[in-house]
């Protein structure tokens, strides 16, 4: 097992490249040649909610990462939501609807619990945050997306989980800036099976996994604590790797560290967080006890919108009306990078 300890996924992405280029087994895969590391890797952030990376060179999309984040924590499996932020989603939909192995749906929805018994039978997340709050020292609670019933042996599938298992703990946390979680924070390991590092593990499941990690905690009514990724096969496919800069030695750049960038708190009231996402899906906006959708997520849309109408300037203008000073910096650099792009070209 090798362990990549970083403060957040800039610093992570650095080391894995390091890592990578460093030791690997070229091996056939299902969708393309793969370098893959020789044993499974462990990512640990110490700062979870520091979840863009802004490496120029791997142009990550933060539209899309954070709509897509919303989208599971709502529990949905209908990929109408995603398409309109990425056309290549509907790859992964068996019968151009719906996700088979779309996360937030088995965490919230996919799973007959009890029988109906309770309202929330089916919401895992809803019952693992009762048992932390009545039992901080809890050691079952655990989320799960992998239903062999539904996943083994299904080879004509185009999507089951790649993320199976995910444990959360209360513990206290000795390192943390945050002084609370010296009481005990909530800390987070997800398990995978197979990560490509390029799209998923320092891309898509940095946002979504610390997104949700940030709901738990809040809803609990702890901090955050470390999130640990630990993938079994970590690997990136041969033909993506130079292309989103794999095998560049340039760093990364932090603003989280060096340009005073920070995240907006996500959940303000938790009691009607849920309902406040639900409007917001349906309606694009919502105002509430919850800022955040009227401060970040409705702008971001609106951005996205404009963005899509090949108006830049207009999407520049709502993009700065974000609030969350890291999403702000992230859509701006990306929006910038884009038009440039097409620039180039004409």
């Amino acid at each position: 097992m090798e362990v990549i300890r970083a403060r957040n996924v800039n610093d992570a992405w650095d080391q894995a490249k390091v890592l990578l280029n460093a030791s690997h087994i070229v091996r056939p895969s299902r969708v393309g040649e793969v370098w893959e590391y020789p044993v499974p890797v462990t990512t640990v952030y110490d700062r979870p909610q520091e979840r863009i990376l802004f490496n120029e060179e791997r142009n990550v999309n933060p539209y899309f990462h954070f709509m897509e984040g919303l989208w599971m924590l709502s529990g949905s499996n209908e990929i109408a939501w995603l398409v309109q932020f990425n056309k290549r989603m509907v790859d992964f939909s068996d019968d151009g609807i719906i996700q088979h192995g779309a996360y937030g749906h088995r965490w919230r929805r996919a799973f007959d619990l009890d029988g109906g018994a309770e309202d929330d039978y089916a919401d895992q997340l809803g019952k693992i945050v009762r048992m932390l709050k009545k039992n901080p020292n809890e050691r079952r609670a655990v989320l799960t997306m992998w239903n062999p019933l539904w996943d083994l042996e299904r080879p004509e599938l185009k999507d089951v989980p790649c993320n199976t298992q995910i444990y959360f703990k209360i513990r206290p946390q000795f390192n943390s800036p945050n002084p609370e979680a010296l009481k005990g924070a909530l800390s987070m390991i997800v398990t995978c099976r197979s990560n490509d590092i390029v799209w998923g593990c320092y891309g898509a499941n940095v946002v979504h996994m610390s997104m949700l990690q940030e709901y738990m905690a809040a809803m609990i009514g702890v901090p955050m604590g470390p999130y640990y990724q630990v993938s079994d096969s970590w690997h990136a496919y041969t033909e993506r790797w130079e292309q989103f800069g794999g095998n560049s030695k340039v760093k990364s750049p932090n603003p989280y560290v060096d340009f005073h960038t920070y995240p907006y708190r996500m959940v303000e009231c938790p009691e009607t967080f849920d309902a406040d996402l639900e409007r917001w899906m349906l309606m694009r906006r919502c105002t509430g006890a919850n800022p955040f959708f009227e401060e970040v997520a409705e702008p971001l849309m609106k951005s996205w919108e404009a963005y899509k109408r090949n108006d830049f300037e207009q999407a520049r203008i709502y993009a700065a009306l974000c609030e969350a000073n890291d999403l702000r910096k992230a859509t701006l650099f990306w929006l910038q990078r884009i038009e440039q792009k097409r620039g180039a070209k004409a």
